[in-house]
């Protein structure tokens, strides 16, 4: 019976401690808050500048947010994905190992006991609710204020058809799944580069650099035949669930493109972590 505890701390009870940790964490809520102020910026600015007649150049969807606020997520999303969202994401894949060495926490976690495997598997799924929790910070945080500030009313969708407000609703929450799940590629990167180093800040930073340089090889014609490999080619492909029909082959190639980095960094940081001196 003396092994019961031990086991019962390596399953659920370890996942949810590890959110504690994540989500009790100052740097946490301030990122949080650094994304939600992305859509209210953006409903303010189109607030106070509005001149009537809604046109103007900006981010897909900014044109309708005059005409119908829960476009403000959509932009806010938009906005984010190309920069604001990755660096909150590598901030926390780039310190789920190397911040544990850092602080001299690591050989601790894994005399608990907690396997190798598992101390990975629970980091990486962290940082999937984190992905999730920004992209819903967004969404949600552009729906609230596109409330308070614009008119709200059936949603005309990019396909010309009409849907009511809980089915744009509904959508939105797609729009945020289909993004988290974009996000996770780049999560497994920045385990495996927490792997690598000690020093967390170091795996942040390369992390996030990792996404602006998959980002620019993604804009390059000369490089056309490696953009369907970059787990960065479908992030902004979601305008397929604004039409009517849904049109889900988008989410299952994004699906399967993430899939497949997360399977393959996966293995990357297992093999790395596996072999690896822990010395703090």
């Amino acid at each position: 019976m003396a092994p019961a505890r031990p086991r019962r701390a390596l399953g659920w009870g370890f996942f949810l401690s590890e959110l504690s940790v994540l989500f009790r964490r100052r740097r946490t809520w301030a990122m949080l808050l650094a994304l939600a102020a992305v859509p209210v910026l953006i409903a303010v600015a189109i607030r106070l500048t509005d001149d009537g007649q809604g046109g103007g150049g900006g981010p897909a969807f900014l044109d309708r947010i005059t005409q119908n606020g829960l476009f403000v997520g959509v932009t806010a999303l938009v906005v984010a994905i190309p920069l604001f969202l990755p660096l909150t994401v590598g901030v926390v894949a780039g310190d789920s190992v190397a911040g544990e060495a850092g602080t001299g926490t690591l050989r601790y976690l894994l005399v608990s006991p907690v396997g190798r495997i598992r101390l990975l598997v629970v980091k990486f799924a962290a940082a999937a609710v984190f992905c999730l929790a920004a992209t819903l910070t967004v969404s949600v945080a552009g729906i609230l204020i596109g409330l308070a500030l614009f008119p709200v009313g059936p949603v005309a969708l990019v396909s010309g058809d009409t849907v009511s407000v809980g089915e744009s609703l509904l959508r939105s929450l797609l729009i945020a799944l289909y993004i988290t799940l974009g996000l996770l590629g780049l999560a497994a990167i920045g385990l495996f580069i927490s792997t690598l180093t000690d020093a967390p800040v170091g795996a942040m930073a390369a992390t996030v650099v990792v996404s602006i340089v998959a980002q620019v090889v993604g804009q390059l014609s000369q490089l056309e035949w490696l953009h369907p490999w970059l787990f960065t080619y479908h992030w902004l492909d979601f305008a397929d669930l604004l039409r009517q029909p849904i049109e889900w082959s988008s989410f299952g190639a994004n699906a399967v493109l993430q899939l497949a980095y997360v399977a393959v960094f996966g293995a990357l940081a297992y093999g790395r972590f596996a072999t690896k001196d822990i010395l703090s």
